[in-house]
């Protein structure tokens, strides 16, 4: 099984600061690990939890992030990835249920198309996400919490 992270457990994950809910998220991905499942880091959400962190001048977190990209596996994106995301971003809008600003780069299509991606090599691919809602739409997208 391939787990995608989203930038809410990647944000923990980062977090150099030890509360409940950080312990939980790094013991949470150890026991994934432990079950040989593939974490994986998407170059998107790489970008999202970047960008705050540089934002915010929060060097420790940054620190964190490159030693998870080094740790955990990274998925960069690719054309094809980014193509898919046209077509989800699209396709949402038709459908009237868009998943952000029509000005937005929305990186949730292009984190569902980073997961479509991994599915077509025939892998269980499931995103670890808080916002189920918008990824749902295209992809197995679940509360991290609730991945076994």
């Amino acid at each position: 099984m391939i787990i995608l992270l989203d930038s809410g457990p990647l944000g923990k994950l980062t977090n150099p600061k030890v509360s409940p809910v950080t312990l939980e998220c790094r013991l949470w991905v150890e026991s994934l690990l432990s079950k040989r499942y593939k974490v994986i880091i998407p170059e998107i959400i790489d970008y999202e939890v970047r960008r705050e962190l540089l934002r915010a001048d929060k060097l420790a977190g940054i620190r964190r992030l490159n030693e998870f990209k080094t740790t955990l596996e990274y998925l960069p994106l690719t054309t094809e990835m980014m193509l898919t995301a046209a077509q989800f971003w699209a396709e949402a809008r038709q459908a009237g249920i868009p998943t952000a600003d029509s000005k937005a780069l929305d990186g949730d299509v292009i984190l569902a198309a980073q997961a479509k991606f991994c599915e077509a090599a025939g892998v269980v691919v499931v995103v670890a996400t808080t916002n189920v809602g918008h990824l749902s739409r295209f992809v197995d997208a679940r509360e991290w919490q609730d991945i076994e």
